[in-house]
């Protein structure tokens, strides 16, 4: 067998995983294009949308009585 003969498992390994994210991340964004078509929004909406179409919405859990783990503004001073 020769050196051209091997085959780099680990680097096709990342080459489809690379390959699978970006056909997730078209889809994503095809939707979103088709959804904001659908509401008929002007361009820059229609912009936010697709680049927006990553984010999830938060869940009750996440927002209701749950302690924040960043401030607001960090820099502020606190009031306490």
């Amino acid at each position: 067998m020769s050196q051209h003969d091997v085959i780099d498992f680990s680097a096709l390994e990342r080459e489809l995983q690379a390959a699978v994210e970006s056909e997730r991340r078209n889809r994503r964004e095809n939707e979103a294009k088709l959804r904001a078509v659908g509401q008929r929004v002007a361009y820059d909406q229609f912009r936010d949308l697709v680049l927006a179409c990553h984010l999830k919405p938060l869940e009750k859990k996440d927002k209701d009585g749950a302690p924040r783990k960043q401030p607001w503004n960090p820099v502020a001073p606190s009031n306490k």
